[in-house]
């Protein structure tokens, strides 16, 4: 009896460690090869095994960089989909070295940086996780399309989000926002902190309504520009295993 309870005791300890070292949420880049970092602002998002980062000067709001892709757990590997700062390194496996200093920091280091990292939130809500746009509706009418290397994803995690468009084949890059979120009740908000495109975009807030139908998430109201917008969103792994297996049924 008492070696059971030992077992179970070692079991639940062991998972309390894993669960409590899990990467998913939001982080910010606080150290870099010991210096830390005031006047610019890095944020990562870990959701369903992908990763999105964005980066701004502090003072000026600009943007500086962004970069996102697959990553795997245990030997800790990033496989780069997009970047700004080297397009050759798309494609690209990276391996950098990865420890949890506690829960709430972790210590990403390579050849080049030594980095510090602490949590800004593991939150989650209705709209946590990575998206792949597939669909928009315009006057009454739905037409889809399926994602492949060029894409435009929207991952959620922490509070924050950032969405990226890009071409994982190519190593084109179209655009990047970043910033906070709330999601309840059918109301999603955005506030955005970072946008490659036109920095004077920075401190806009723009209020959406959500629903889901059948796992899907249908995105409605008014772009940054004031035209109305109905955008359909498909949980990111789910819309590239039906393309994986769509691709299959061709042979």
């Amino acid at each position: 009896m008492m070696m059971k309870k030992l077992t179970f005791l070692i079991v639940l300890i062991l998972g309390f460690e894993l669960s409590a070292q899990s990467l998913e949420g939001s982080w910010r880049l606080v150290e870099q090869n010991g210096l830390k970092l005031d006047t610019v602002e890095v944020i990562r998002i870990y959701e369903d095994n992908y990763f999105a980062e964005n980066a701004k000067n502090n003072t000026t709001d600009e943007f500086l960089w962004a970069e996102g892709g697959e990553y795997q757990t245990g030997d800790y590997k990033e496989i780069i989909d997009f970047t700004t700062r080297d397009k050759d390194l798309v494609g690209a496996t990276l391996d950098p070295k990865l420890t949890f200093i506690n829960k709430d920091k972790i210590q990403i280091n390579d050849v080049t940086n030594d980095e510090i990292w602490e949590r800004i939130s593991d939150a989650k809500n209705d709209l946590t996780g990575n998206w792949v746009i597939t669909g928009r509706k315009s006057d009454g009418e739905i037409s889809r399309s399926t994602p492949g290397d060029r894409r435009t994803i929207k991952i959620l995690g922490g509070d924050r989000f950032q969405w990226a468009a890009f071409n994982s084949k190519t190593g084109e890059f179209f655009g990047s926002g970043a910033g906070t979120y709330q999601a309840k009740d059918g109301k999603y908000t955005e506030n955005i902190e970072n946008f490659s495109r036109d920095k004077n975009r920075v401190g806009a807030k723009l209020q959406f309504d959500y629903i889901f139908k059948d796992g899907e998430w249908h995105h409605i109201g008014k772009s940054s520009k004031g035209d109305p917008m109905y955008e359909i969103w498909s949980p990111y792994a789910d819309a590239y295993q039906k393309k994986s297996i769509a691709e299959d049924d061709k042979y």
